[in-house]
């Protein structure tokens, strides 16, 4: 069922703008989540965890790529890890 609405053009401009800035905000928010691969600091935060909890699943097998003392994880890497240790 389609249905019309009819709304002055001042406000279906100011609702086109308010949906524009809501949706960069959330792009600028969200982008480091769109990488393939992460920091530890951005992978703790990708999922929710303290530095120290991130170094314990590393500890506990979370994989971690150390090039010229440069960290980075693997997004796959990470959802992998929290997939096989969900119960």
């Amino acid at each position: 069922m389609l249905s019309s609405l009819d709304i002055s053009k001042d406000f279906e401009e100011h609702l086109t703008n308010l949906i524009l800035s809501c949706t960069n905000e959330m792009l600028k928010t969200n982008i480091p989540f769109l990488k393939e691969w992460f920091s530890l600091a951005e992978a703790a935060t990708y999922i929710g965890v303290s530095h120290n909890t991130l170094n314990k699943f590393r500890t506990m097998g979370l994989k971690v790529c150390e090039i010229d003392g440069i960290k980075r994880v693997s997004k796959k890497e990470i959802d992998s890890f929290l997939e096989n240790r969900s119960f």
